[in-house]
């Protein structure tokens, strides 16, 4: 019987532990309410502010599988845009879970939210998938050749370490081509001396006309057509384009210089008057 003392006091510490246990069932490490109780809660009212608080208290898994995937990514992808799908991942998961089963919700839920990412990911790719596995195999192709030859592969060898003769090579490069556009508002590598800039300001070319200088040039245009007559319209394009003085205006339109002078005077202040009343309306809108 004495043996059998040391067992006895070992079933009621385990005994008080479960007690413990089950006293602090209702809390978490952080003392907010067990997720649980939570999950009893909206499985059986489907309240709203509880399904929020679930929410809350996973959302670090969204954030967690994000970065993961984030970090394989271009520059160019948004990391809030793969949080924001990751979010509505989450949301699935919580409305498809079912805790009576015992499954642990964790791993549950990173799939449904590395799921919910990577669909967003292949609705923004207008590449098609065959073309982009093309694309990637290239490139892992070109990339170990390079680090084994200590140089840039040939297209005969590019071709022969793919299985494929020259002119499938071609092929496929020149179908994998439109997988490996880049955005022009990618950042350039500080390694090329332009830190700061981005593919945009590279490729732009500074000799041709400016876009923008053309679409404000038919603005103005556009309203000078509407706020000015024949005869001033006339007037403008003889004194501002084709730069002729006051005098010779006055002689080809049978008007004295002082008349095209009050004339342009006119047209300049009602100009101003336009674009200022222009200006106003955007501020305002």
């Amino acid at each position: 019987m004495n043996e059998m003392q040391p067992a006895k006091s070992g079933n009621r510490s385990s005994s008080g532990r479960a007690q413990a246990d089950r006293k602090t069932s209702g809390r978490t490490k952080s003392g907010k309410s067990d997720p649980s109780g939570l999950w009893a809660r909206y499985k059986e009212t489907g309240d709203q502010k509880t399904r929020n608080a679930l929410v809350e208290c996973y959302v670090h898994i969204v954030r967690f599988v994000a970065e993961r995937i984030f970090s394989k990514l271009p520059s160019s992808v948004d990391f809030d845009d793969l949080t924001s799908a990751g979010v509505f991942g989450l949301f699935n998961a919580i409305d498809g879970y079912d805790f009576e089963r015992g499954t642990k919700f964790e791993t549950y839920c990173a799939t449904r939210v590395r799921g919910a990412i990577l669909d967003e990911l292949r609705s923004q790719d207008w590449v098609p998938r065959m073309i982009r596995a093309k694309a990637n195999r290239i490139q892992s192709t070109y990339e170990e050749l390079e680090n084994k030859l200590q140089r840039d592969p040939t297209k005969e060898e590019m071709a022969e370490h793919l299985e494929v003769s020259v002119n499938e090579y071609e092929q496929m490069l020149k179908e994998s081509s439109a997988a490996t556009l880049v955005s022009l508002n990618k950042r350039v590598d500080e390694s090329d001396g332009q830190s700061g800039s981005t593919q945009a300001d590279i490729l732009e070319d500074k000799r041709g006309p400016s876009p923008y200088d053309n679409m404000q040039m038919k603005d103005v245009i556009r309203l000078i057509h509407r706020n000015l007559t024949k005869q001033e319209r006339l007037i403008v394009l003889l004194y501002y384009y084709e730069e002729l003085t006051m005098k010779e205006i006055g002689a080809a339109l049978d008007l004295s210089e002082s008349r095209v002078c009050q004339i342009l005077s006119k047209v300049t202040q009602r100009l101003k008057g336009r674009f200022k009343s222009m200006q106003n309306e955007l501020l305002s809108g």
